[in-house]
């Protein structure tokens, strides 16, 4: 009887220790894997990518050139707009920074924007497209900013196609893309498709990323060591160090009843989704070429990278930051100037 007990328990016992052998092999294999460093999927075994948040950009992309060379040219089309003055490029100058560096862009018959213009460059990599992340894609951003009433002013794609079909040129050239010509929706994927071009990839930073240790000076590294002691990489992060996620625009200070003149478009989220979660809620903007977007934030309210960062120490991290150490991370800010076709911005 005692022996028949024996076996019973090692019966049960044999599946235990098996169970507990597998997972110590697939545990200790997936330990191995993590501490191997990091390398970026498109980029090849040479440019080692090492353990940080940030992932650099990709330094080449395949898309249609002939859609893009397409897309260039509509993206500076003003007939795009009502009045024929106003094209993407009125608001989204790639000469500077991919913005117009005004408050609030300049739509037609002079019509004032209600929110600061987002840089086009790398808005490609986005997850989603306005500050209020109201479209999901550049296709349907294109789509919203063409049919903006103080923007573009265009009623209908109708008056669009219509227009563009008129000139021999648009029209070969869209068949020669498009089994259907010109239509509203190869017309917004033109511009998407050329905007996604506009990837600024090659940065001091990125650099950096690959493992070349140089390419920072010591006090640029230690304006980085700042970014990320601090928490400003916990919305910064991945590879645009932003576009990839919501915050709360003041989650540790009334930030819009100290600016105060509230309006509509400081309710951010809140507009489209009705949710009181998210009032105030935008898009964690970019950093990429943040030095050449000026002025910063949703209401282009701060003129300068230091007030910028000072508001952000007080609102979202509740406390002040050191003058040094605000020094410190600009000279951070300023590694993340990109290129473009392979000439610095």
């Amino acid at each position: 009887m005692i022996f028949k007990n024996k076996l019973i328990k090692l019966y049960y016992l044999i599946p235990i220790l098996l169970c507990a052998g597998v997972i110590f092999i697939f545990g200790w294999q997936y330990f191995q894997q993590t501490q191997q460093p990091l390398i970026a999927p498109s980029e090849s075994k040479e440019n080692i990518v090492i353990h940080e948040p940030i992932q650099p950009i990709p330094l080449q992309l395949e898309l249609n050139e002939s859609k893009v060379k397409l897309g260039k040219k509509l993206f500076h089309e003003p007939r795009l707009s009502v009045d024929n003055k106003i094209s993407c490029a009125s608001c989204h100058n790639l000469k500077t920074g991919g913005t117009d560096r005004l408050v609030h862009s300049i739509g037609i018959q002079k019509q004032l924007g209600f929110v600061n213009s987002p840089t086009v460059f790398n808005s490609g990599f986005n997850f989603k497209q306005f500050w209020n992340g109201r479209a999901e894609t550049l296709e349907a951003q294109a789509d919203h900013s063409i049919l903006s009433g103080n923007a573009m002013g265009v009623k209908s794609w109708l008056e669009v196609v219509s227009k563009f079909k008129q000139f021999s040129e648009y029209d070969s050239w869209f068949r020669q893309l498009y089994t259907d010509g010109v239509t509203s929706d190869n017309i917004k994927d033109a511009i998407a498709t050329f905007e996604r071009s506009l990837y600024t990839p090659n940065s001091r930073f990125d650099q950096f990323l690959r493992g070349v240790q140089n390419a920072l000076t010591e006090e640029e590294k230690e304006g980085y060591g700042r970014f990320k002691s601090y928490g400003c990489v916990s919305c910064h992060q991945g590879m645009l160090l932003g576009g990839n996620m919501f915050q709360t625009f003041g989650l540790l200070g009334d930030y819009f009843g100290d600016h105060g003149r509230v309006t509509k478009y400081d309710l951010g989220r809140f507009n489209i989704t009705g949710d009181e979660h998210d009032r105030y809620v935008f898009k964690v903007p970019s950093l990429r070429n943040v030095v050449l977007t000026s002025p910063y934030f949703h209401n282009g309210s701060a003129a300068t990278l230091e007030e910028a960062i000072k508001v952000m120490a007080k609102y979202q991290l509740g406390r002040q930051l050191p003058q040094t150490d605000i020094d410190l991370i600009i000279k951070f800010l300023r590694t993340l100037t990109g290129e473009y076709q392979g000439k610095p911005l």
